[in-house]
């Protein structure tokens, strides 16, 4: 009995390590890619306030685009330049990015929205 138990807990400890070993190749590539990201973001924040007039503007006409999408831009460009803080700061622990699209210039029509981080 204590001879397979032994045994159990080695196979456990092995298995355990080697799925730990087939992720840690890509570890570096996501650290890389987070402190990218969190570099871009610090920077293109302020891109945001004529990319939410515009798209604000072009749904609900010019007014509305120069006042809600204006402060709305503030708003969302305040939130993605500390969103690129935050992964320059913690750029070690690979998660996902807390801004969508990731980047400002991936899909520059589409509204800017916040989510969870989740672990890569």
């Amino acid at each position: 009995m204590k001879k397979t138990f032994q045994m159990l807990i080695i196979t456990s400890v092995i298995f355990l390590m080697t799925t730990n070993f087939a992720l840690a190749h890509q570890y570096p590539d996501k650290v890389v890619e987070k402190l990218g990201t969190g570099l871009a973001n610090a920077v293109t924040g302020v891109a945001e306030i004529p990319k939410t007039i515009t798209i604000v503007g072009n749904k609900d006409g010019v007014i509305h685009g120069m006042t809600i999408g204006f402060i709305t831009g503030i708003a969302n460009a305040v939130g993605r330049s500390l969103s690129g803080a935050f992964d320059i700061a913690t750029f070690l622990i690979p998660t996902t990015p807390l801004v969508k699209p990731a980047y400002i210039w991936d899909d520059f029509s589409r509204e800017t929205t916040f989510v969870e981080a989740k672990m890569r």
